[in-house]
């Protein structure tokens, strides 16, 4: 899944997510979009709405069947709209990878090694780090794969401080919205 953000006119920014449906199905991704948010807040502005933008008729069926089942359980209004897919705008540079630019002295070190925003919204390294650093995956994952994310000795164990602090317990987000890849 390679999540990059939209604006849909009206300041509508959404996250879309391409998908490979031989590696995860679009019901399994909208179960993800479920349990990754709660359906029932109200946005402070209409920028920062839940929305499903669904591709085709079948995905819009889905996309209604997961809502009312939601709506069923019993847990309030659900607020999470759906609405046609429409053209892509990339949104403003300080929304990208908004978790990550909270860490100047990470995001310092990804901006000097992709210093074309393309390129840095296009690193998987930068994602899975903007993720840990935001408050997903565990200590343990963050270990296995730290050597491929490309941080300086400081940069690592800055992040490892972040993701592992001493006496934490597994309190993380660590869910199917962050699936260790």
């Amino acid at each position: 899944m390679d999540p990059s953000y939209r604006d849909l006119g009206d300041h509508i920014e959404s996250i879309e997510v391409d998908f490979d449906p031989s590696v995860i199905s679009y019901g399994e991704l909208l179960d993800v979009f479920w349990t990754s948010h709660d359906p029932r807040g109200h946005p402070w502005k209409r920028q920062y709405m839940s929305a499903i933008f669904p591709h085709d008729d079948e995905q819009k069926r889905m996309a209604i069947g997961t809502r009312d089942r939601e709506a069923a359980r019993g847990n309030g209004r659900i607020r999470t709209e759906i609405l046609p897919a429409s053209g892509f705008t990339l949104a403003e540079a300080y929304h990208q990878k908004y978790a990550l630019r909270g860490r100047p002295e990470l995001m310092k070190e990804y901006e000097a090694i992709y210093p074309s925003l393309d390129d840095f919204l296009a690193s998987r390294a930068v994602t899975r780090v903007n993720g840990y650093v935001g408050g997903y995956g565990t200590c343990e994952t963050l270990r296995e794969e730290i050597d491929g994310l490309g941080l300086s000795p400081a940069g690592r164990k800055r992040l490892e401080e972040i993701v592992c602090p001493p006496g934490a317990g597994k309190e993380r987000n660590t869910g199917a919205a962050c699936p260790a890849w």
